[in-house]
C-alpha cells in the first residue's frame, strides 16, 4: 500500500511495459487552485445558447461572434474639459462623431422625401422630432476595429473625453432632455450615462443614484475625472446610494425626465470575463429574480415621472424576458395597482436615424434593441421610452 501511495504506473501499450513514475514528478491538476470546474463564462454562453437560439434563430451564429469578438467604443467628448483640438485629433484618426453625421444624413434624407411628397408638409405625424447633437460621441468607420488612445487630462486634470459602448448613449439622446428639466438616473454606475446627460448644460438638475455604496464610489471617481471641483459642488447634482425602488415613493413626479438603466446579464461580460459574473452558481438565485428587480425599478422609475414626462428603460442584455416583458409588466402593473397610464413612445425613426452606425434588431414588440454585429461591434442595448399619462 505504501509503494502504492508513493508511486503511480504507466503501461505502455507499444511495448508492453509497465512505468512507475515517482510521487514528486506527477502532476494532478488542482481546481480548487487553478479554475472552477464550471467556468461562469461557459455557464453563460450554455444559457445564452439556449434561450437566443430560439429568440434570435437565425441572427444568433452572427450575434454569439461578434459578443465573443472584441468589442468597439466610442469616445463621449466632454465638454468640460479644455484640453485643444480633442475632436481635430481624434477625426484626424478616421473618427467621426456619429450623432451629428447620423442627424445630418437623416435630415438631408428627410429633405427630399418632403420636397417629392407634399402632403408630408401638411401632416404633423410626419415630422419627427429632433436630436440634440450638444452630445458628442466619435468611433471609427463600420469595418475599422482600432482602438481609441487614453484620454488626457487638462491643465486642471479634466479629461477630454470617456470611452465606453457608443450604443450606451442612445438611451440618453431618446430621451430628450430640455432646457429647465430636471433628471433622475436612478441606476447610474459606473457613470458614462450620467456624464452623457450632463454634457446638457441646459439640465437644471440631475439625481444619479445607485444602490451599490462601492458602485456609486466609482461613479464618484468618474465624475471627478471629468467634471470641474466647482460644478460637482453646485445644488444642481445630488449623488445618492439608495434603494432606487424606494424613490418612486419618497419623490413621486418629482422629475421631467428619468434614465432606468438597470442591473441585468450584462451579455457580453457574462459571455467573456469570469471577474463579477453573474452566472456563477452562486448567483443563481440573484440572476432569476432580475426581472422581478426591473420592473420594480421602472415603476419606480415610472412613479418619480412628472405627467407628460418621459421615461427610458434600458439594459445591456438581449434577453426578452429582461427588456420587451419587464416594460409590459410594469406598464400593466402601473395602471392596475397605481392608477398611472403610460404610454410607449416609438422609436422606430430614432433607430432609423441611427442604422448607418449601429445594427438593429427587426420587429421587436416594444422598444428597440442595438444587436452586436462583426462590422459594428456595439451593443447589446436595448431601449424603451415611455410617457406617463396622468
Amino acid at each position: 500500500m505504501a509503494a502504492y501511495v508513493c508511486t503511480r504506473f504507466c503501461i505502455n501499450k507499444s511495448k508492453g511495459s509497465i512505468r512507475f513514475i515517482q510521487r514528486r514528478f506527477r502532476v494532478k491538476t488542482k481546481w480548487a487552485a487553478t479554475r472552477p470546474k464550471f467556468p461562469s463564462t461557459e455557464l453563460a454562453l450554455h444559457n445564452f445558447d439556449t434561450s437566443y437560439s430560439i429568440q434570435l434563430r437565425d441572427l444568433w451564429p452572427s450575434i454569439r461572434v461578434a459578443m465573443l469578438s472584441e468589442q468597439k467604443y466610442g469616445a463621449l467628448i466632454n465638454s468640460f474639459s479644455s484640453t485643444a483640438n480633442v475632436i481635430t485629433e481624434l477625426e484626424a484618426q478616421g473618427c467621426k462623431d456619429f450623432i451629428s453625421i447620423d442627424c445630418t444624413r437623416n435630415e438631408v434624407h428627410q429633405s427630399t422625401q418632403d420636397s417629392t411628397t407634399s402632403h408630408r408638409h401638411s401632416d404633423p405625424a410626419a415630422i419627427q422630432p429632433s436630436i440634440s447633437t450638444d452630445i458628442k460621441c466619435l468611433v471609427f468607420p463600420k469595418g475599422d476595429i482600432s482602438r481609441f488612445k487614453p484620454a488626457r487630462p487638462d491643465s486642471n486634470g479634466i479629461l477630454g473625453y470617456y470611452l465606453l459602448d457608443a450604443a450606451s448613449v442612445l438611451p440618453v439622446l431618446a430621451l430628450d432632455v430640455q432646457p429647465g428639466h430636471t433628471v433622475l438616473d436612478l441606476c447610474a454606475a459606473p457613470g458614462g450615462k450620467t456624464l452623457a446627460l450632463l454634457q446638457r448644460h441646459s439640465v437644471d438638475y440631475l439625481w444619479a443614484n445607485d444602490l451599490s455604496g462601492s458602485r456609486t464610489m466609482r461613479l464618484r471617481r468618474t465624475l471627478q475625472s471629468y467634471l470641474p471641483k466647482e460644478f460637482l459642488e453646485d445644488n444642481k447634482i445630488n449623488i445618492t446610494s439608495t434603494d432606487g425602488r424606494q424613490l418612486g415613493i419618497t419623490e413621486e413626479k418629482s422629475f421631467d425626465r428619468v434614465l432606468v438603466d438597470v442591473p441585468c446579464t450584462t451579455d457580453r461580460h457574462s459571455a467573456m470575463v469570469e471577474e463579477n459574473n453573474i452566472f456563477k452558481r452562486s448567483r443563481t438565485k440573484e440572476r432569476q429574480k432580475l426581472p422581478l428587480l426591473q420592473t420594480q425599478l421602472l415603476l419606480a422609475g415610472i412613479q418619480a415621472t412628472r405627467q407628460g414626462g418621459n421615461v427610458v428603460y434600458s439594459t445591456c442584455s438581449l434577453s426578452q424576458l429582461q427588456n420587451e416583458c419587464v416594460v409590459q409588466q410594469a406598464i400593466s402593473l402601473a395602471q392596475q395597482e397605481l392608477g398611472i397610464t403610460v404610454h410607449v413612445q416609438d422609436l422606430k425613426w430614432f433607430a432609423q436615424y441611427f442604422s448607418d452606425t449601429f445594427h438593429f434588431a427587426p420587429q421587436l414588440s416594444v422598444g428597440e434593441l442595438v444587436l452586436p454585429h462583426l462590422c459594428a461591434n456595439f451593443g447589446p442595448i436595448y431601449m424603451c421610452k415611455l410617457q406617463r399619462m396622468n
